[in-house]
């Protein structure tokens, strides 16, 4: 069994100042890790693992929602062949893919895994170039995208989707005053539309009647950069508020007016820094830079927070809508079950059904063969993810250990 890695909690200048020599970032959220092996995970090293979990908290890139110690101590993971695993795509998960990977590396010594969070739809054509062995999504892959991927995938395979990471797409805001706003799918719609201008709206206000709204402009953040997050999220408004959301869901912004920003951390970024502004990111970005969010109000009783548990059972809600071992699912952006998130989004892990590239197969395999295990699912329902359930999960083991 590896030794028990903590992380300890510096400030951000003391933090990077003890680490300088330990490793080397560079721009992007991939951090070049050096090979850790079990002794030097232990607290008292200084270890390069650590530092890439514990620079998050500094600003650094996009990995912004992790907890300040995080325990890598395991007795599940089956180490894959040595070798390096590249992979890219979605933000969403990154926070989770930089637990997942420093657990594996500090257990297994001879296996490097290198995660960039580039966004879905770079994540995506990352894939298909043949670049990564897997990448990651937050949104379906188009047919097209799908056919694409049978130049890539050996032996007349294409691409699957795998769900592994789960959770809420929280809606953050700045308004120094205001705890607890309520907005429902319809205010949400003018709002990021632009058609809702201001925090003392009528249609705020009667969702707030005992909350002091300032006649403060707000200002709408979307995402830059091809999101799986934004592709959820207009799902969301697209599917509870047709009537105030003229737009097609998609993972580029259509919506009018606003500013935008790259990546969950670069909203997050905006919404600290203006009064007024709201956004959209996953909630484990909120609760570590500490930003209020919203509750729903999805007509089913009291408004619901962006808890894991409410996404859980939100995410309940949806189904399997792919064939042929693939593991696509359908969400259900409208359910009005008593304490169900409604904003959710589920991560998946894009691969070749058959025709893998042989030499980074089996360490991928066993990588995601941990992610997707009782151990992998429960580590990071611990920052603010929510489990695949039960029988779905069950399902991706089984594609994992049939794929070729």
């Amino acid at each position: 069994m590896a030794d028990s890695l903590l992380l300890p909690t510096f400030g951000c200048g003391r933090a990077r100042s003890w680490l300088a020599h330990a490793f080397e970032g560079r721009n992007g959220t991939t951090v070049q890790l050096p090979r850790v092996t079990r002794s030097r995970a232990r607290l008292a090293g200084v270890s390069a693992v650590a530092g890439a979990l514990l620079l998050t908290g500094c600003g650094s890139d996009d990995n912004t929602g992790l907890p300040g110690a995080v325990d890598y101590t395991s007795d599940t993971i089956e180490c894959g062949p040595p070798g390096t695993l590249l992979a890219s795509g979605s933000t969403a998960q990154a926070n989770a893919m930089e637990v997942w990977a420093n657990a594996y590396m500090a257990n297994c010594d001879e296996g490097q895994v290198n995660y960039k969070a580039t966004g879905s739809g770079a994540g995506i054509q990352e894939f298909l170039q043949g670049t990564t062995a897997f990448g990651g999504s937050d949104s379906r892959m188009k047919e097209a995208e799908i056919e694409q991927s049978r130049a890539v995938c050996r032996d007349g395979g294409r691409a699957i989707h795998l769900p592994m990471v789960a959770g809420p797409v929280a809606i953050g805001y700045n308004l120094p005053g205001v705890d607890d706003l309520v907005l429902d799918a319809d205010t949400l719609a003018l709002i990021f539309d632009s058609r809702i201008t201001h925090w003392d709206d009528p249609a705020i206000a009667e969702l707030n009647p005992d909350a002091d709204l300032p006649h403060t402009r707000i200002t709408p953040f979307s995402r830059s950069d091809g999101s799986g997050t934004t592709d959820n999220f207009t799902s969301y408004l697209a599917a509870s508020a047709p009537d105030s959301w003229p737009h097609e869901p998609d993972k580029v912004w259509h919506g009018r007016g606003g500013q935008s920003a790259d990546g969950s951390s670069g909203l997050v970024g905006m919404v600290q820094q203006n009064v007024g502004a709201i956004s959209y990111f996953e909630l484990s970005y909120a609760h570590e830079n500490d930003i209020p969010t919203v509750l729903v109000d999805t007509g089913a009783g009291d408004p619901v927070a962006a808890t894991v548990e409410n996404a859980t059972t939100g995410i309940a809600a949806g189904e399997v809508i792919g064939t042929d071992g693939d593991l696509a699912m359908e969400l259900d952006y409208t359910t009005d079950e008593p304490g169900a998130y409604p904003i959710v989004l589920i991560t998946y892990e894009i691969m070749c059904d058959r025709g893998n590239d042989p030499e980074t197969l089996e360490l991928t395999r066993a990588f995601l063969n941990w992610t997707a295990g009782e151990e992998g699912q429960e580590m990071i329902t611990r920052i603010d993810y929510a489990a695949i359930p039960d029988e779905i999960i069950e399902q991706v083991r089984e594609r994992l250990d049939a794929m070729t």
